[in-house]
C-alpha cells in the first residue's frame, strides 16, 4: 500500500456526502459538523442522533435509498453502510476528483478518518495506516495525559499573542524571539501569560536598543 499524505482540511462551507444511517455513519458526521462541512446523510433510515441532527437543520438528510447522481458536488464521500456491495456502488459513482472512505474498505479508500486528539485549537491526529485501529486510539490515550485541557487555553493565548506580534513587531529576529519565547513551556504553566509576555516584549526591546 502506498503511504498515506497527512493533511488538515478547511472543510467550513465544503459539501460532504454520508451514505449510511448507523452509529458509524454518525460519528463521521460529527466530526463534519464540527469541522463546519455542509453535511448530506443518505440512508432509508438513520440513528436517533442523525434524526435529531436533522431536525435542528444541521445535516440534510435524504430517507431513500443511494443513486450514483447522489455524488454531485461532494468534495468528501464517506461510504459507511453494511452493505458492501452498496459501499462498492458509492465508490464507483465517484469522479476522479473527489475523495471516498469506505467504511469496509481501507485498501480501495482514497483517505481515512485518523484517530484524534482535540485540545482547543490543537489538534494531534494519530495514524497506523490500518494496520491497528487499536493501537491508534493506545496512543491517543497517552498523548491525552500528556496534552491535558490546559492546552486550551494556551493555544489561544498563543494564536492570539502570534497575531499580535505579527501585526505590532517589524524587526524579524525580534518577532522570531518572540515566537520562540511564547511557545517555550514557562507559557503553559504560566497563571501570568500577559504580564510574562510584556516582561519578555520589553526586556529585548531593552536589550536591542
Amino acid at each position: 500500500m502506498n503511504p498515506y499524505y497527512p493533511i488538515m482540511l478547511r472543510l467550513e462551507g465544503k459539501k460532504a456526502l454520508v451514505v449510511g444511517g448507523g452509529k458509524v455513519a454518525e460519528r463521521k458526521v460529527t466530526g463534519l459538523l464540527e469541522a463546519g462541512a455542509i453535511i448530506t446523510v443518505i440512508s432509508p433510515d438513520v440513528t436517533e442522533g442523525l434524526r435529531l441532527l436533522a431536525n435542528e437543520g444541521k445535516v440534510i438528510w435524504q430517507p431513500k435509498e443511494f443513486s450514483p447522481s447522489d455524488v454531485k458536488d461532494a468534495l468528501l464521500i464517506f461510504a459507511a453502510t453494511s452493505d458492501k456491495r452498496a459501499n462498492r456502488l458509492v465508490k464507483a459513482s465517484a469522479q476522479p476528483h473527489q475523495l471516498v472512505t469506505m467504511a469496509d474498505g481501507l485498501d480501495t479508500s482514497d483517505f481515512h478518518v485518523p484517530s484524534k486528539l482535540k485540545r482547543g485549537q490543537l489538534i494531534i491526529a494519530v495514524s497506523t495506516g490500518g494496520a491497528s485501529p487499536t493501537l491508534a486510539r493506545r496512543i491517543r490515550a497517552m498523548l491525552e495525559e500528556q496534552f491535558d485541557p490546559s492546552y486550551e487555553d494556551y493555544l489561544e493565548f498563543l494564536f492570539s499573542k502570534r497575531l499580535w506580534i505579527l501585526k505590532n513587531v517589524e524587526e524579524a529576529s525580534l518577532k522570531r524571539k518572540l515566537l520562540t519565547a511564547i511557545a517555550s513551556k514557562v507559557f503553559l504553566t504560566s497563571c501570568k501569560r500577559e504580564e510574562d509576555f510584556m516582561k519578555i516584549y520589553n526586556d529585548l526591546i531593552e536589550a536591542d536598543s
